[in-house]
């Protein structure tokens, strides 16, 4: 199997039945524990039967159990290197952690965060993605809350380089962007959970108006995954101090960042010359050294 085991346990789990996710929660509260465990106790601890662990196994990709804590052994394995390297114990934030503490620990789910994403990201859909939008005549990017600030800023980065580009703020206005687009547009929809009901509410009526869409999301097999012709997953995991809004964010923006200068590639010296435009165009809003802003 592709990938981290864990990291495909997260994106999965919304997808699973009532006694698989309580073997995937007790699995990613404590993957080295699972990784000495038999099948009986696994199911013990699950509250489940023997049976219901293959057919859990079976549903996030693997032939039967010795496969499975095989792929998790190797997962737990990794983590614990990655602990090791960055100087921290464990990565969860508790009640005695200093302000170096924090900081390490933050700092290391969020490296880790961007590295599982590029890892893991599809990238023969993000050439499709950057395809679509480098020829559209317009462009759409909706979200809501945190994964609104991450479409802002993509909205912001494509509108620099010369695509027209809309991002609005206006969840109604997301809707009545999203009804005036057309065939050869593209609508950029993100969401973290796949699931908010007026980004998908969007996404759909831009496909419904013909318009190619993109999902920015962290579980594929979401509602929005199914909307969109192209789906780019991040791999953020939420940890008891950093919920979804935080830990989202810095997966969401990488993709961003993927997206945008692949497709600023494809248009080099269009590219080069609206940076430059833009840059001459807000200089002399800067303060110049030595001047005394008052």
């Amino acid at each position: 199997m592709n990938g981290d085991v864990l990291v495909r346990l997260r994106q999965t789990l919304p997808t699973l039945r009532p006694a698989e996710a309580r073997i995937a929660a007790v699995v990613l509260d404590d993957p080295p524990g699972v990784v000495g465990a038999t099948i009986t106790e696994l199911a013990a601890r699950a509250g489940t039967s023997q049976a219901t662990v293959v057919r859990f196994c079976r549903a996030v990709g693997y032939a039967g159990y010795p496969e499975f804590r095989i792929d998790l052994a190797q997962a737990t394995s990794r983590r614990a290197v990655e602990l090791e390297r960055s100087g921290i114990a464990e990565g969860e934030i508790n009640r005695t952690d200093t302000a170096t503490d924090v900081v390490s620990k933050i700092a290391f789910h969020e490296a880790r965060t961007i590295e599982e994403t590029a890892r893991m990201l599809d990238l023969d859909a993000l050439e499709r993605a950057v395809d679509a939008v480098a020829a559209a005549p317009r462009v759409d990017v909706y979200g809501a809350g945190s994964s609104g600030l991450t479409a802002q800023d993509l909205g912001q980065k494509l509108t620099r380089i010369g695509i027209a580009c809309f991002a609005p703020v206006d969840l109604h206005g997301q809707l009545q962007s999203a009804a005036l687009l057309g065939e050869g547009c593209v609508a950029v929809a993100v969401s973290h959970t796949g699931t908010t009901v007026e980004t998908v509410q969007a996404l759909t009526l831009a496909r419904d108006a013909g318009a190619t869409t993109v999902a920015v999301t962290n579980f594929p097999a979401s509602p929005l995954a199914e909307l969109a012709d192209v789906v780019l997953a991040t791999t953020a995991r939420e940890t008891q101090f950093r919920s979804g809004a935080m830990s989202s964010r810095i997966a969401q923006l990488a993709v961003v960042d993927f997206l945008f200068v692949r497709v600023a590639q494809r248009r080099y010296d269009r590219t080069t010359a609206a940076l430059k435009a833009t840059y001459e165009a807000v200089r002399p809003h800067r303060l110049t050294s030595g001047r005394n802003p008052r």
